[in-house]
């Protein structure tokens, strides 16, 4: 009996501790060196030393560009550190791939913001709509919120290369 192809909606399910940008950085190496055409964001920590929090930055995986995704807001601050300028203009580049005919949208990840119903939740749904296959990641926690953002109707994918490649080939040969 044929299976059916993967879901064109997929998020890399992750537990705290388990190194997922690394994994997701390696797995777009590999679907660049095959040829796809990729845009979105995927987000780069750069830790500062003592007792600074770390800042939080985006890649356009378009242009290479980066650019920070969190603001400054003085020692002792509790407020969000997202800047919603940046995550604005994260927006724009996702919107922009989808736009230009990237193969495969990737977002860093379905966190808090998305499952508030804000972040870069409508930016997964353009490209969803626009028939633009989505990677993200979602967090455990998060899990429940994913599941309710797309009807159940997406894949979950254990944190694995061999399961992300599998997800794409699958997707890509569908198409």
């Amino acid at each position: 009996m044929p299976t059916d192809p993967p879901l064109p909606i997929a998020a890399v399910r992750y537990s705290p501790g388990d190194p997922i940008d690394t994994l997701m950085r390696k797995a777009i190496r590999v679907f660049v060196e095959r040829g796809a055409r990729l845009g979105g964001v995927l987000q780069d920590d750069a830790c500062a030393q003592g007792d600074e929090p770390c800042q939080m930055r985006l890649e356009d995986l378009a242009t290479g560009e980066h650019f920070a995704l969190s603001q400054e807001l003085g020692k002792g601050s509790e407020a969000c550190r997202l800047d919603p300028a940046m995550l604005a203009h994260a927006a724009v580049a996702i919107r922009k791939a989808i736009d230009e005919g990237a193969e495969l949208i990737i977002v860093n990840k379905f966190g808090a913001q998305e499952a508030a119903g804000s972040g870069l939740r409508q930016e997964m749904g353009c490209a969803v709509l626009a028939g633009v296959p989505l990677l993200t990641t979602v967090a455990d926690r998060f899990v429940d919120d994913w599941l309710a953002f797309t009807g159940g109707s997406s894949e979950l994918i254990e944190p694995s290369m061999e399961n992300i490649l599998n997800w794409w080939e699958g997707t890509r040969a569908a198409r």
